[in-house]
């Protein structure tokens, strides 16, 4: 089966309204992710939305995230010192 000028006009169609669905989904992002949250989907919080425009919820679980973070960190910090004092000094000839 040979590709027609169908396909390739189905293809661009499709392609133009991807991108504009994409469009418009980025324009109302927030809108769309607080309706999906509010149906029961797990949207992850944007963090270029402003603290004061965010429910308790989100500030949350964006607290929980940032504690995580910091836990994570800090543990690698430690992790780091400890590990030069741990090694064996190498022996000189």
């Amino acid at each position: 089966m040979a590709i027609t000028s169908e396909h390739l006009v189905g293809a661009a169609v499709g392609i133009g309204a991807a991108a504009v669905g994409f469009y418009l989904y980025q324009k109302n992002q927030d809108k769309i992710n607080e309706f999906l949250r509010t149906h029961g989907l797990d949207i992850p919080v944007s963090e270029n939305q402003p603290l004061e425009s965010m429910n308790i919820e989100d500030l949350a679980t964006l607290k929980e995230r940032i504690e995580d973070l910091i836990a994570e960190r800090e543990l690698a910090a430690k992790e780091a010192a400890a590990a030069p004092a741990a090694e064996p000094a190498p022996a000189q000839a």
